[in-house]
């Protein structure tokens, strides 16, 4: 009787090693060869939509839009959009060109990159706006960090260029010009800084 149970003892035992061996097995080719792991894992992550860029296109839209001859925007919804007039935008846009982030470069392919009336637009509009980063992909086909890229550029050519003239602290004849420009129009004099009278 010792004898059977021992015999069915090891065959039970056997058993749950062919067992282990055969779930062993599965767990080895679901995971598959070291080699080709790399492989399955890229394919199992969600890939990102890759949308070709067309910077000639969309540089001729714009273009087109705010900047021909006869624009499809006029005069007044530009300065609504870039909070200056057009000639003063593209005497900014030739000021900074003198920077090579701005120059119009070609990518490894050979395509070209962005205009810089690109990317000033995608910063002046940034600034004037309050827009976020990401807000001008869509139109202007400018991701999120080349957005972010452009306004910090933009803000350091700005003021290396224009610093010395126009970001300075007022002097006394320039306040004393602003307070009568003031008076002048609204009728009452002016406070320079106070918040009370900045509405």
């Amino acid at each position: 009787m010792s004898s059977s149970s021992s015999s069915h003892e090891d065959e039970r035992r056997a058993e749950e090693f062919s067992n282990l061996v055969q779930e062993f097995n599965q767990i080895v080719q679901d995971i598959g060869d070291p080699d080709e792991e790399p492989r399955r894992r890229r394919q199992s992550v969600a890939k990102k939509a890759y949308i070709r860029p067309d910077h000639e296109a969309d540089a001729l839209r714009l273009h087109a839009d705010y900047f021909d001859e006869n624009p499809v925007y006029p005069d007044n919804i530009f300065r609504r959009q870039f909070r200056m007039r057009r000639a003063l935008f593209l005497r900014i846009v030739n000021a900074v060109t003198s920077d090579p982030y701005f120059q119009q470069r070609t990518d490894a392919l050979g395509r070209p990159g962005f205009t810089p009336l690109q990317k000033c637009t995608v910063a002046v509009r940034m600034l004037a706006n309050g827009g976020a980063a990401d807000q001008y992909d869509e139109y202007l086909r400018i991701a999120e960090s080349i957005s972010l890229e452009c306004l910090r550029r933009f803000c350091r050519a700005i003021i290396n260029l224009f610093g010395a003239k126009y970001l300075r602290k007022p002097t006394s004849v320039d306040c004393q010009r602003l307070l009568a420009m003031h008076e002048a129009k609204h009728s009452f004099p002016g406070m320079l800084g106070s918040l009370d009278c900045m509405h």
